[in-house]
């Protein structure tokens, strides 16, 4: 019956192994999960997802194959139970207290219950708010929606407050973890992690788990030990293009930005106007007065620094080729030279585009850009930002 929603999982993209499914029938099969929709999502996921980029997949996949289930009537699901009563009794048995049993038993057991919701839904003409018998809200009737009670069956709720019932596939809370959309804060920090160059620095301790835990064991008393705390020793140095085309891109360049500050310790920063030039600055108010030498940068930052430039690469192809291209002022050097000339002083290099790649073919400054970094260019998405980093990694 699972093998639809494996083929399913197959076409929305999700790399799910026959060996995975496989594991996930024989955990089904064990009873690891019994009648809940909602523990077999979970357990699904656990089994056959591997990277968190494919969750939004998983939840679509899993929606579109059970989505029937959850759209039964509360007829039709009261039609179709047919569950031994001492199975239930057992299962009650693990869950409920000895005072939540007798409550149940004073209703008369699960026939009862089930009997008395029959006859509840035929009698009540209208919405009942609190109380104890008729099927509403609030109050502790074992029927109806925000309530309490031991054995009760939930009716025109839209969340569960309790953790059961809940179409967590459908809230798709992973959606802006798809690598095929454009990135946020939260999903750029989870590309840098390629980047991340452990070292153990600073006076800062941390707890050393596993060497408490190993201490303990030898003295036979609490022994907590720490470590140095570990940071992301990566060097990283960015270029931003700022102006002209890229304010459309204002946001998603913000988001890069904060993320790299919150996951890099040695981050430096300077900014350009569409292609490097002999200057570049760190406040766009005094651009004009307080411009770095380009050149400077180069002396200062060494061969260990991976640098990123951000940039749609959209401009006049003159402004690449030209001496006196630029537009805002007058080059003495074109701007190919400066790019070459920073891809020399730091090889671990990448340019990264905000441009959707499939449009790239349309402007001839980005085939020229893409061209000097020899093809060293990906687009602002999770996955582009996994196979750059990929690439400064090496």
């Amino acid at each position: 019956m699972f093998l639809p929603f494996f083929e399913r999982l197959r076409r929305e993209g999700v790399p799910v192994s026959l060996r995975e499914y496989l594991a996930f029938l024989e955990g089904m099969q064990a009873g690891l999960v019994t009648y809940d929709l909602d523990g077999v999502y979970y357990f699904a996921r656990a089994a056959m997802v591997k990277d968190e980029r494919n969750l939004d997949k998983f939840d679509r996949a899993f929606s579109a194959s059970f989505e029937g289930l959850e759209g039964l009537s509360s007829s039709d699901v009261l039609s179709a139970l047919d569950l031994p009563e001492d199975w239930l009794r057992r299962e009650a048995e693990k869950f409920l207290s000895p005072e939540e049993l007798d409550e149940i038993e004073r209703l008369g057991g699960f026939d009862k219950l089930i009997e008395t919701l029959k006859q509840r839904l035929n009698e009540q003409q209208e919405r009942h708010q609190g109380g104890n018998k008729w099927i509403g809200t609030g109050g502790t009737s074992p029927f109806g929606a925000y309530g309490s009670n031991p054995e009760g069956v939930r009716i025109g709720q839209d969340r569960s407050r309790h953790g059961r019932a809940v179409k967590v596939w459908d809230k798709r809370d992973f959606k802006n973890l798809d690598d095929t959309v454009e990135l946020g804060t939260r999903n750029i920090k989870v590309a840098m992690k390629r980047l991340r160059k452990w070292a153990r620095d600073g006076a800062h301790e941390e707890l050393d788990l596993d060497g408490t835990i190993r201490a303990t064991a030898e003295h036979g008393y609490l022994d907590v030990k720490t470590r140095p705390e570990r940071r992301n020793a990566v060097k990283v140095l960015m270029f931003f293009d700022v102006g002209g085309s890229m304010d459309g891109h204002i946001k998603i360049v913000e988001e890069l930005f904060s993320a790299a500050r919150t996951e890099f310790k040695h981050l430096e920063y300077y900014y350009f106007h569409n292609c490097l030039y002999e200057g570049v600055w760190r406040d766009n108010a005094r651009r004009w007065e307080a411009q770095i030498p380009t050149r400077e940068v180069f002396n200062t930052f060494g061969k260990d620094y991976k640098v990123i430039f951000v940039g749609d690469a959209s401009m006049s192809p003159y402004e690449i080729a030209m001496r006196g291209g630029a537009n805002e002022h007058w080059n003495e050097e074109e701007g190919a030279l400066w790019l070459a000339r920073a891809r020399a002083t730091w090889p671990d290099h990448l340019w990264l585009n905000p441009v959707p790649e499939h449009h790239w073919g349309y402007t001839q400054s980005i085939a020229m850009i893409r061209d000097i970094f020899e093809d060293r260019m990906v687009p602002m998405t999770l996955e582009g930002l996994e196979r750059g980093f990929k690439m400064l990694g090496k």
